[in-house]
């Protein structure tokens, strides 16, 4: 309609999510970290759903409305991500963050990164403050 539209008041992420979303395509390139932490989100009594578009925006679009966690680790083919920090990260973070949640690169929040190139890559774990904060958990061990 060429135009924005607003579509939530005062948006608001919940607190933790029951929703998942990174490409399991990927999996045999990711780290042990990212691995145990997609492990925990399939198991235990109440496992999270898988949700993956392919398009961050409307994967944190999603994410924002119903909670969870959007993920793009590193991985050994993208040892620094594949996400731009500047024009994607960033942005999109910086709304996760004013809605509530949190957006880190897995050792720390995204906001903290002090860029060094204009097309610098960084992973990227936003969402939901506490899915956000089990998988940091598990990356500071």
């Amino acid at each position: 309609i060429g135009e924005f539209v607003l579509t939530h008041k005062a948006m608001t992420i919940p607190t933790q999510g029951k929703i998942y979303s990174i490409n399991e395509g990927n999996h045999s390139k990711w780290d042990a970290i990212t691995t145990q932490y997609v492990q925990q989100c399939k198991g235990g009594p109440k496992p999270y759903s898988l949700r993956y578009i392919g398009t961050m925006v409307g994967d944190v679009h999603r994410t924002l409305c119903y909670g969870g966690v959007f993920m793009y680790p590193a991985d050994s083919a993208n040892a620094d991500g594949k996400l731009r920090l500047l024009y994607e990260c960033g942005p999109m973070g910086m709304i996760c963050e004013e809605a509530g949640g949190r957006a880190s690169f897995g050792k720390g929040d995204v906001r903290d990164i002090t860029p060094t190139a204009l097309h610098q890559r960084s992973p990227i774990f936003m969402g939901s403050k506490l899915d956000v904060d089990a998988f940091d958990a598990i990356a500071r061990k």
